[in-house]
């Protein structure tokens, strides 16, 4: 497989006392997930498994580069896209099972800084020009990075920073130029950077959501899921109280709120 395409994998598995019912029972299904949404989606598999039992593999990357995999022949038996579109076009291909798709949560795009101070209120940093580079995902990749040049587009900003972009193939990589010092800002999911109400670290900008399009984010059971008990039941484990909850707590806007 192309290098392009390698994510990384978490497999989450909790044991604890469970009846001989629920453990003859158990299943495992293989998961593919946008970057933006490895921290909530950790959370959510480890409650699903105490829950149900069932195991959840994990894997994570770019959208795009998920969707090439799963044309590819990758295994995954779900997905949870960071569009609608991807999931829409999967079932479209016959890659993904009609009437299993469903929107589990809307994305927030933030523009974000470890140093703290940097990023005012306003984005009105992003004015000044006073920084060397700005990282932001592949727009052609990520819908979190076209969100991102929507949002420079918008401001009439695009062809001033244009020169100053880093580009990593998915929001992960775009955190970690920033995290590591790589670019002073950049444009990430509020979810690498929110949890439990409240910034983690740094200073950042929530961007209005009347400067892009509305991230809605897409789950939708694979071809390869079709007699999997476990996809069938992490589906609707993703729209229950508990999944909501803890997708809230790290600052996406709900589609039950």
């Amino acid at each position: 497989m192309n290098s392009r395409f390698i994510v990384r994998k978490v497999i989450v598995q909790i044991a604890f006392a469970c009846s001989v019912a629920i453990q003859a029972n158990a299943a495992e299904v293989n998961v593919a997930v946008a970057a933006n949404f490895a921290a909530p989606m950790q959370q959510i598999a480890a409650a699903f498994t105490q829950d149900t039992g069932h195991a959840v593999v994990l894997s994570f990357a770019a959208t795009g580069s998920l969707y090439a995999q799963i044309v590819n022949g990758a295994p995954y038996q779900m997905l949870l896209s960071a569009d609608r579109k991807t999931p829409a076009r999967l079932e479209e291909e016959g890659l993904g099972l009609g009437g299993t798709r469903f929107t589990y949560a809307v994305g927030k795009l933030a523009l974000w800084s470890k140093q703290p101070g940097l990023v005012d209120q306003e984005g009105e940093v992003l004015r000044t020009g006073h920084f060397e580079k700005i990282a932001l995902a592949n727009p052609a990749l990520a819908p979190y990075g076209a969100a991102a040049v929507e949002t420079l587009t918008n401001l009439e900003l695009l062809e001033q920073l244009q020169p100053k972009f880093v580009q990593g193939e998915s929001i992960a990589q775009a955190f970690q130029f920033v995290a590591t010092g790589n670019a002073p800002l950049g444009f990430v999911a509020l979810s690498q950077i929110y949890e439990n109400g409240q910034l983690t670290e740094g200073s950042a900008w929530i961007v209005p959501a009347s400067l892009h399009a509305p991230i809605k984010q897409d789950a939708v059971i694979l071809a390869n899921g079709k007699d999997n008990p476990a996809a069938t039941s992490f589906a609707a484990f993703l729209q229950s109280e508990t999944a909501i909850r803890i997708i809230c707590s790290f600052g996406y806007v709900c589609q039950q709120q």
